[in-house]
């Protein structure tokens, strides 16, 4: 007896035949929504659209984040090197001290 995947992997997705034709309709109806709005708004060459200053600081901040590095590219290259040399070393015991705080840590915001 042949068992059909299809109907298990799409519930183990979380898909289902009903929420996806819902879905497709919903987006049907949103571009069908946006093409009106389109011909609308065509017909009128006065539409402002004005900033809150909340957006213009979001702007800002998202601006010097993007400029700002994540790392620091000159200790990367310190440790880069250091691996090719053979001087680098690792500490066994910061490692496993590491590996223990970072499970008490998932474990603690599993109970609370």
């Amino acid at each position: 007896m042949k068992i059909n995947d299809s109907v298990s992997n799409a519930t183990a997705l979380g898909v289902d035949k009903v929420g996806a034709e819902k879905t497709g309709a919903a987006k049907i109806n949103a571009e069908a929504r946006q093409q009106s709005n389109g011909s609308q708004a065509a017909g009128r060459s006065s539409d402002n659209v004005t900033l809150s200053p909340l957006s213009a600081k979001l702007q800002s901040l998202e601006a010097k984040v993007s400029a700002s590095s994540v790392f620091d590219a000159e200790k990367v290259d310190a440790i880069k090197s250091a691996i090719s040399s053979g001087q680098f070393s690792v500490s066994s015991e910061k490692v496993a001290d590491g590996l223990i705080e970072t499970v008490k840590d998932l474990l603690t915001s599993r109970i609370a």
